[in-house]
């Protein structure tokens, strides 16, 4: 949820009504961000804290250890029937809940560490064991703990099987920006001109697949799921995934995965956070990311960038008498705080636009009243501590006037963000014993904010995609060295998560490097993506795609064409006709309505949907009837390159491949292929991944030829997209290791 819950929006919106006119005027009237948080500050009244508070009461993070023993039970219902996956998830609920006193939490820890052993996971598995030891395990239990640790000490003796990868384009190495943890590639420089603000150019030539840059978030905050979505599978802090977390003290939403981010977390944010945790779900993402930013970035360092920066919104370009870019180094002097350079700084994200004025006069009221409510929630506990004091003055562990510079600095904050959030996505593989061929989605797991990723301006058809690597890691690239001890981690290692932006197509000099915001030109038409991009970002998009598709969309009014739709009288192309569509072929000339084929559309995508559902209940027969009566009805109206036709054969090649039937699955993954080819691009990861889907069809049905024609491209789509070491780039080159040995 990125923005703040909808009671929370209605009770601020009749707020901001019920205003005199004298004081709306007066909030218009207000520019300055310090000056609108403190007069939102000003609103707040006891009745809006209780009311908050009442609002806030259903996001409850407190534990309840009365609900630890239920979890346990539903994790050990779910270890008989070999589902070792929810196992763990539930056990894991339960040590978040368990009291750290009580004897509960130390058979969480073991029954997870069985079903940790059954995963494979014999590290997991150790630390588990050890965790319920010391929270005081029954000793009549012990013997079988000991037992399991034994024969995870002798699985851990085995050789292990490389996962290595090879390929042989390697990418070459980035240079590091002093002093920060961002890595630009050689031939590639940011520029500043008065059109485009800064921006990035290649001033080399660069391949496809090729490393533009890699960035280190400056802060990001996990996005809440339901039952085992991400808040359950990945940690808390760098945002890795686990099945063996480990939670806060205090609450019970929170969770790690290990003691070396528990420590990090609780240190850098997570103990000012925690009392207000319930707080932080109910105003959403986006201002719990930008109070985050504010919380590491510090007073003092906020009082330094405000002081050598100009406090105007928008950018200086007295110093510019060209309108050609100009090439900025890291620290060089500059006409203004938006027309520099900052690296992977704090600099960096307070330079961002805050776009103030772009807010609509509601919009920066809702803004303005949630940080202050937060703030006064904030206020509950001890002040930070790289806020509590102001120039030595006041005592110590005293919230100081002063210190409302916190809560106007995360408004700042928060303004940016809507222009500036990056999503981050991981691939989720759903974990199903019965499904020979894996299924794969990739979800949106945490909102960050990049200071160099920030830079990028946006295409509809970028030259560019992005992959992200979390979890506590060292880069051979850019040697990055964590400066404190862990104690389940390299000393050499530190927890991020990471940005990789390689280049998609390749790029000439004076090429500029772009970024997809959201709307693709593969995925949306373009005057919704025009209508998307201006709502929040505030800007007419005049991409090279976007002119390119309202030049074919005029085109294509004039010819009255109807893409992926046929007569179903003679299976001639349709026309746009009036309200409808009319045949091309003028010797039929049948006519349908638009309500017709909508419904139509419906009526197939229902029938779709109905059979998914009866191939995840394992009815093969059923759901294969299903779909064979939807093909029909589609192929009687939709060309083969129609999106629905994809989906129609995608789900059928999934049904045959669980029933062990790859050739039929092959033939109709194929026509899925064509319809997916057609719609995101020759050169797209949804290409890829279905290519990688047909790969694994021939693989399991014995088909060597077949499967190794088809590995080199979805090798090369994947690598392009996902970088070297994804896994299922990882189990391409297995299988074809595995088929060449066949030979």
């Amino acid at each position: 949820m990125d923005l703040p819950c909808p009671e929370w929006v209605l009770y601020v919106e009749q707020k901001w009504t019920e205003l005199k006119t004298e004081g709306t005027e007066r909030f218009c009237r207000l520019t300055d961000i310090d000056a609108i948080f403190n007069y939102g500050l000003s609103l707040i009244r006891p009745e809006d804290l209780n009311a908050f508070s009442r609002l806030s009461e259903k996001y409850s993070v407190q534990k309840s250890p009365e609900r630890a023993p239920e979890f346990r039970q539903q994790g050990n219902l779910s270890f008989k029937v070999k589902d070792y996956t929810s196992a763990a998830l539930y056990y894991s609920k339960g040590v978040c809940h368990a009291d750290k006193n009580r004897e509960e939490i130390s058979l969480c820890y073991a029954n997870r560490s069985a079903a940790l052993f059954y995963h494979g996971l014999y590290r997991e598995c150790l630390e588990d064991i050890r965790r319920a030891l010391e929270a005081g395990y029954p000793s009549h239990l012990q013997d079988k703990l000991r037992a399991r640790q034994t024969a995870c000490l002798s699985q851990l003796k085995k050789p292990e099987k490389s996962n290595q990868t090879t390929t042989n384009n390697q990418t070459p190495p980035c240079q590091k920006i002093r002093n920060t943890r961002s890595c630009i590639s050689p031939g590639v420089s940011v520029y500043f001109s008065p059109e485009k603000g800064r921006h990035i150019l290649a001033t080399e030539n660069k391949t496809a697949g090729e490393v533009i840059l890699e960035d280190e978030a400056f802060c990001c905050v996990l996005i809440p799921g339901k039952t085992f979505n991400t808040e359950n599978r990945h940690c808390h802090h760098c945002l890795s995934q686990s099945l063996s977390f480990v939670p806060c003290p205090n609450c019970s939403y929170v969770r790690y995965c290990g003691e070396s981010c528990q420590k990090d977390a609780w240190q850098s944010w997570h103990r000012w956070e925690c009392h207000i945790g319930a707080d932080l779900l109910a105003i959403g993402v986006l201002g719990h990311l930008a109070l985050r930013v504010a919380l590491k970035a510090g007073q003092n360092e906020v009082k330094r960038v405000k002081k050598s920066t100009s406090e105007e919104d928008h950018v200086t370009c007295s110093s510019y008498k060209s309108d050609l870019p100009v090439k900025l180094s890291l620290g060089d002097p500059c006409g203004g705080i938006s027309d520099c350079y900052h690296g992977n700084t704090y600099m960096s994200i307070y330079s961002l636009l805050p776009h103030v004025a772009q807010h609509s006069p509601s919009s920066r009221f809702l803004l303005a009243i949630t940080m202050a409510m937060l703030y006064r929630r904030l206020q509950g506990g001890p002040p930070p501590d790289m806020w509590a004091s102001c120039e030595n003055k006041g005592v110590s562990g005293t919230w100081e006037p002063e210190m409302s510079v916190l809560g106007a600095t995360a408004l700042r904050h928060m303004m940016q963000l809507r222009c500036n959030a990056q999503a981050v996505t991981a691939v989720m593989v759903k974990e199903e014993s019965s499904m020979a061929v894996q299924s794969s989605s990739e979800i949106r797991i945490a909102t960050a904010i990049f200071p160099v990723l920030s830079l990028l301006n946006h295409s509809c058809s970028p030259n560019t995609n992005i992959s992200f690597t979390t979890g506590f890691q060292t880069d051979p690239l850019n040697q990055f060295v964590c400066s404190e001890d862990n104690d389940d981690h390299p000393k050499n290692s530190h927890s991020c998560v990471k940005a990789t932006i390689r280049a998609s197509k390749d790029l000439t000099p004076g090429q500029e490097i772009l970024h997809c915001y959201g709307p693709h030109c593969s995925r949306m038409e373009v005057k919704e993506r025009r209508r998307l991009l201006l709502e929040q970002y505030y800007f007419h998009c005049n991409c090279r795609a976007c002119q390119r598709d309202l030049l074919e969309g005029s085109q294509k009014a004039t010819e009255n064409a109807a893409p992926g739709l046929k007569c179903v009288k003679c299976g001639k192309p349709l026309q746009s006709h009036m309200d409808g569509y009319k045949c091309s072929w003028p010797s039929c000339g049948h006519q349908i309505t638009s309500a017709d084929v909508q419904n139509t559309l419906k009526a197939l995508q229902s029938l779709l949907d109905k059979a998914f559902h009866l191939m995840e209940q394992h009815r093969l027969d059923e759901a294969l009837k299903i779909l064979k009566s939807a093909s029909s009805q589609a192929n009687s109206m939709l060309t083969e390159i129609h999106p629905l036709q994809g989906e129609l054969a995608d789900v059928t090649a999934r049904v045959y491949a669980t029933a062990g039937e790859w050739s039929l699955a092959s033939s109709s993954l194929k026509r899925s292929i064509v319809a997916i080819q057609v719609q995101f691009g020759e050169d797209s990861i949804e290409l890829g991944r279905q290519l990688f889907k047909l790969a694994q069809l021939h693989f399991n049905g014995g088909d060597c030829g077949a499967a190794l024609s088809v590995i080199p491209r979805a090798h090369k789509l994947l690598s392009l997209h996902c970088g070297p070491h994804c896994e299922e780039l990882q189990e391409l080159c297995e299988m074809e290791r595995c088929l060449q040995g066949l030979l």
